[in-house]
């Protein structure tokens, strides 16, 4: 697994209209906390934090806080503006190589199945898998090789096999399947009478008869 340097720098726990300034110059608040370390809030600029986010990976962050040693984390927990789409927040969890963590880790598919040749399209279900293991076992992304799976068969958590990872899923649970692509029903066109037999309209008097009319 990867690992990368991140510049931090420690921020006061103030107004919200603080933290907006911070956001307008540039940075992104969040939180760095670890096991017997009180949290301690910190911002990064939006650049440095976007290879972190924006990626089909996992990585080890080396954060530096300030002028401090260098912590080993992960990205544990990120929040989007719902108007901007732009990290709004992040959370940021310390670790030790002796201790067992919880993280979510991208699934990425190689091959191309043969359910796809079938007339079949393929269906991910799953893009990220949570997986509990040592630090230095978690995998950059979880691998799955569709090239095999045929129309109708899908892969689930029970089929995959990765040493020393443990899933955090039922077993039961389908990552990626091949279905068949549903039937596109065209409307039914409303009846339209032809113009040749378009029918008089139907006249209906009212009233007394005239003379003329009683005379007949």
């Amino acid at each position: 697994m990867s690992e990368l340097l991140v510049q931090a720098n420690t921020r006061p726990l103030t107004t919200k209209g603080a933290v907006n300034q911070l956001r307008r110059d540039g940075n992104v608040p969040g939180i760095y906390y670890a096991k017997g370390v009180d949290p301690i809030a910190i911002y990064i600029s939006e650049r440095n934090l976007k290879p972190l986010v924006f990626t089909s990976e996992t990585h080890i962050i080396n954060l530096k806080i300030d002028e401090g040693e260098e912590r080993k984390s992960i990205l544990k927990n990120i929040q989007f503006d719902p108007v901007t789409d732009r990290v709004a927040h992040f959370d940021l969890q310390g670790i030790s190589a002796d201790q067992e963590i919880e993280i979510e880790v991208p699934v990425v598919l190689e091959g191309q199945a043969i359910g796809v040749r079938e007339g079949g399209i393929v269906q991910h279900t799953m893009h990220k898998l949570s997986i509990s293991c040592l630090p230095g076992d978690i995998p950059e992304h979880i691998v799955i090789d569709i090239s095999e799976l045929s129309l109708g068969k899908s892969v689930h958590v029970r089929d995959l096999n990765f040493d020393k990872v443990k899933f955090l899923h039922s077993e039961n649970q389908v990552i990626v399947s091949v279905v068949m692509p549903r039937a596109v029903v065209e409307p039914t066109p409303a009846e339209v009478v032809p113009s040749e037999e378009k029918l008089e309209p139907e006249i209906i008097s009212k009233g007394k008869p005239t003379e003329e009319e009683e005379e007949e």
